[in-house]
This record gives structure tokens, C-alpha cells and sequence, in this order.
């Protein structure tokens, strides 16, 4: 399976790691076919679930990769690093503060240019804003095989990255169809609106894959920038909303967080 998957371009590897993530987003909003409400624990340990994923990933399968690229093309790594990773927080930013979105809490904060959007249509932007690094994530690591002396190895370790998204994907996908739904969608419609908030992320995943394919110098860059996205998602969003709750609850975020990064780990560790 694994000889078959390094045979692929590196374009197709990632449309398959990312078309992954997009199904464990599309199986976790189908859990509004079954539920209607989520408990305030449940959705901070969900989102604390997913910050600890997204950490482990930007450090084990972006950073330490980029840094090893860096110092292989001669250039001096922690300056290639930290301006591709500062750069990815600054595109968030500026991604954050431009397209209108609204966030998942409890006082519904809209972001972005002005806009008349429905509130449904602003939810989804939202976790479709913060789809679009996770893509870029998979897709570069699948690209960084196309340039590396042990391309199985490589492989092995972006298929550990799309595990590792995915998975937080399915709690990710139902904190999205769920609220929906409470906010008086019917089920077809939040599961709908709910799995199309992950489509970006396979077409994030081509992207990158096909442009550190191109330019291989380029790649360093792109995984510290997949990194510096991701943290950005996480320290501006999804860790302030587990919090949002009484103090004696913030336990579940916290627990969440390290369950999240534990597993990331092993997948990172086991198959990379």
C-alpha cells in the first residue's frame, strides 16, 4: 500500500490525504442527523481536542522538517523558519480581518469587512477560514517527498499528518453542523453547510503540494508557514472558545488539548 502510495505525484498523494480529512468532516457533521444539541464540555474538550492536534502537527511534521530542509539548502534555518512561520501567522491575519466570518461563541463575534451575509453563511467562512492551513499542511508534506533522499520515509510522515488532521476533523465537523442546527437549520442543511466548510482543504493540499513541487526551495517556507497558520488558528480561536466557560469546566479544554497532542505525537513518532 505504502509502495503503491509513493508511486503517486506528489499532487495526487496529497488530493488523497486531504480528500481524507474532507471525509472525517463530512462523517463528523452527519452526527446532527442524531443530535441537535452539544454540551459546553463536550464542544471545549472537541476544541481542545483539535488545538492539541494542530500544535503537535506544526511542531513534529512542519517545524523540525523545515528546519532540516533549511540546513540542507545551506541556508540559515532559524531565520528561514521564523519568517515562513511569522508570515503564515501574518496571512491568517490578514485572511482574519478581511473575509467576513463570524466565530463559534457564545456572543457570535463577527470578524471581517462589512457584510450582509446570513449568520449560517458567516458560521461557515469561519471554520473554512481556519480548513484552509490544515490543507496547506498535508498537501507540503506530501510535496516535501519529491525532493527528499527517502521518499517512503517522507510519505509515511505526511500520511501521519492527515491522520492526525483528520481525526480531529469528525469532533471539528460536528462543532460545526451542530450549532447550525441550533440555529434553527434543519439537519440536511447543517450537514450540508457542515461538510462544505471542509472542502477547501483538498484544494489547499493541491496547491501546496504542487508548489513546493515546483520549487523545491520554496519548501522550508511552506511547512514553517503551514505551522505559523495553524498556531495562529489555534491561540486566536479555538483555545479562547474551550475557555468560555465556568472555571470549574475548563478541565475538559485542558485535558482535550493533551489528548490532541498526545496522539499526534505517537502518529508523528510511529510513522514518521
Amino acid at each position: 500500500m505504502i509502495d503503491w502510495l509513493v508511486s503517486l505525484e506528489p499532487w495526487q498523494q496529497a488530493l488523497g490525504g486531504t480528500g481524507f480529512t474532507y471525509f472525517m468532516t463530512a462523517l463528523g457533521s452527519a452526527l446532527v442527523f442524531f443530535f441537535k444539541d452539544i454540551k459546553k464540555e463536550v464542544l471545549n474538550l472537541m476544541l481542545g481536542f483539535a488545538s492539541g492536534v494542530m500544535i503537535a502537527a506544526s511542531f513534529w511534521s512542519l517545524l523540525a522538517p523545515a528546519i532540516e530542509r533549511a540546513e540542507e539548502n545551506g541556508s540559515i534555518a532559524w531565520l528561514v523558519v521564523s519568517f515562513g512561520f511569522g508570515m503564515g501567522g501574518v496571512f491568517l491575519y490578514i485572511a482574519d480581518k478581511t473575509l467576513p466570518h463570524m466565530h463559534f461563541g457564545p456572543n457570535h463575534e463577527k470578524e471581517g469587512l462589512p457584510s450582509h451575509l446570513k449568520r449560517t453563511i458567516l458560521l461557515v467562512f469561519s471554520i473554512t477560514l481556519h480548513n484552509i492551513p490544515e490543507g496547506l499542511a498535508v498537501g507540503v508534506a506530501f510535496g516535501a517527498a519529491s525532493s527528499a533522499d527517502n521518499p517512503r520515509a517522507v510519505v509515511l510522515a505526511a500520511v501521519s499528518v492527515a491522520l492526525g488532521i483528520g481525526i480531529q476533523n469528525f469532533p471539528e465537523g460536528a462543532a460545526v453542523s451542530i450549532p447550525l442546527r441550533q440555529e434553527g437549520l434543519s439537519r440536511s442543511k447543517a450537514f450540508l453547510y457542515g461538510q462544505a466548510s471542509g472542502i477547501v482543504e483538498p484544494i489547499a493540499g493541491v496547491v501546496g503540494a504542487v508548489l513546493v513541487t515546483k520549487m523545491s526551495l520554496l519548501l522550508p517556507y511552506a511547512l514553517a508557514f503551514a505551522a505559523g497558520a495553524m498556531i495562529y488558528v489555534v491561540v486566536e480561536e479555538l483555545i479562547p472558545e474551550a475557555q468560555q466557560t465556568l472555571s470549574s469546566k475548563r478541565h475538559f479544554a485542558v485535558f482535550g488539548v493533551m489528548l490532541g497532542f498526545i496522539i499526534m505525537m505517537i502518529l508523528d513518532v510511529a510513522l514518521g
